[in-house]
């Protein structure tokens, strides 16, 4: 998901008739219903994806770039292990393109703290300083490389201060492109016999579109190719950039979800057609409402859920997660992750950076608010926290 993150960091009604109760797994129980209700829920939902999201359990959790807790983001290896997990859907693919066209998954179009790039003197008179939305950014891009080329490079942990351990498995993978993506989820689809879910994200879309390199149409065409463009198709597409999300809805019949950043944000498409309405617009019932006539979930910040106190710490939770619901669309809030630097303060267990803090606890706490799943960096975890909770 996008830079507007903290740096640790004409579909409308019936595709979101899609959303109805989700029921969750093993267990077949839906939050809030009555044992009978829960059985029939169970028997009408099951895991494929043929249902489309109503067939995903109840907090879903999603495998955040793969389970990147444990393994370099956005690589096959990240993807592998968050299904081994439990994930119930893989964020595989934060899209951005290649000189010649191509997608591929990168946290963002600059690779240097992604992938071994500085260590190519064949590539060292590629790096640049951009201005990507508003930031001057200096690096390697992925539109300066072709694929070819970008395929000689291998993925890196992103945060070794916080995931010393990650760093073992630096080198190990190659970029995957969006497409190797969706063969690779057909192929685990049928070893795992259960529809595997993907949950990729369009990085940057009117940056890309200025330079002649836009997004949408590259992946409608993609998913068309592969079949997977339908309401019941297990690929939700997500972007921060709402006009972005509204092109898609046109091109693809996807279950579709806008990301919002902080309250006092603005989108970078919103910075650029002169909209001056910030996130804190988008996320009141008029600005829910618009969302809900072109997608069918968001993905808010947690902090947009709860928000924290000066010190750090949960204070009470807003009524996003109820208006969100009352204008028809689902949350999948974003992200949970087990170091002490990444949780509200009072969750946090002493101060080293790549130690874990009561993360069930923040799980809890979240998921007490009636989110309908959350971004984690860790889905065993995430797995066990709703066990607990679903349990208790």
């Amino acid at each position: 998901m996008g830079t507007q993150r903290p740096n640790e960091e004409t579909s409308g009604t019936g595709r979101r008739a899609l959303l109805g109760a989700a029921v969750l797994g093993a267990g077949g129980a839906v939050l809030g219903m009555t044992g009978t209700a829960r059985a029939d829920s169970a028997r009408r939902g099951g895991h494929g994806g043929h249902g489309g999201l109503k067939s995903l359990p109840k907090p879903t959790i999603v495998g955040h770039r793969g389970a990147s807790g444990y393994r370099p983001e956005h690589t096959f290896g990240s993807y592998q292990l968050a299904l081994d997990m439990g994930a119930d859907i893989v964020e595989a693919g934060d899209l951005v393109p290649t000189k010649d066209g191509h997608l591929v998954c990168r946290h963002e179009p600059e690779i240097g703290g992604t992938t071994d790039v500085a260590d190519h003197p064949e590539f060292a008179d590629r790096k640049k300083t951009k201005l990507l939305d508003g930031v001057s950014t200096t690096g390697w891009f992925t539109e300066d490389f072709t694929l070819t080329e970008l395929k000689t490079l291998r993925a890196i942990e992103r945060i070794p201060a916080n995931r010393p351990h990650n760093t073992l498995y630096n080198g190990r993978w190659e970029i995957p492109t969006f497409e190797e993506v969706l063969k690779w989820q057909d192929e685990q689809t049928r070893k795992r016999g259960k529809q595997v879910w993907i949950y990729p994200e369009l990085k940057h879309p009117t940056y890309f579109r200025k330079q002649g390199l836009p997004l949408e149409e590259r992946v409608a065409k993609l998913l068309r190719k592969y079949r997977k463009d339908r309401r019941t198709s297990p690929v939700i597409l997500q972007s921060f950039e709402p006009t972005s999300i509204e092109r898609l809805d046109q091109l693809v019949d996807n279950p579709l979800v806008v990301l919002l950043s902080s309250a006092d944000t603005r989108p970078w498409d919103f910075v650029e057609t002169g909209d001056p309405r910030t996130v804190a617009d988008l996320v009141k019932p008029a600005g829910l409402r618009e969302i809900a006539s072109y997608a069918q979930g968001i993905g808010p910040t947690l902090d947009l859920i709860v928000p924290r106190d000066a010190k750090g710490n949960l204070t009470q939770p807003t009524t996003l997660v109820a208006d969100a619901h009352k204008a028809g669309l689902i949350l999948h809030p974003w992200t949970l992750r087990n170091e002490n630097p990444f949780l509200p303060a009072n969750f946090r267990k002493g101060t080293d950076a790549d130690a874990y803090g009561d993360v069930f606890g923040a799980y809890k706490a979240y998921f007490a608010t009636g989110i309908d799943g959350v971004f984690t960096d860790q889905p065993d975890t995430g797995v066990l926290a709703r066990e607990d909770f679903v349990s208790g």
